[in-house]
């Protein structure tokens, strides 16, 4: 059984094929595999909350696309 396995049943606990992905990608990816599941962006780096919720899945991002200007 590997990582991404839940052991109490063969579901996918984590997408290691996303990463470098747009957002939109990432969850397309994730919701086939679980489409009942609440996907929630966080910043990297950002304080959460420790509780596990079988139906969250957290999608930490936090690259600049562009550059930042005035406007």
């Amino acid at each position: 059984m590997s990582s991404s396995d839940d052991l109490a049943g063969g579901k996918k606990t984590s997408w290691p094929e996303v990463v470098g992905l747009t957002i939109k990608e990432a969850k397309e990816i994730i919701l086939k595999d679980k489409p009942d599941d609440d996907i929630v962006m966080v910043p990297v780096g950002s304080a959460v909350t420790e509780d596990l919720r079988p139906n969250r899945v957290r999608i930490s991002v936090g690259t600049v696309a562009e550059i930042p200007h005035v406007g």
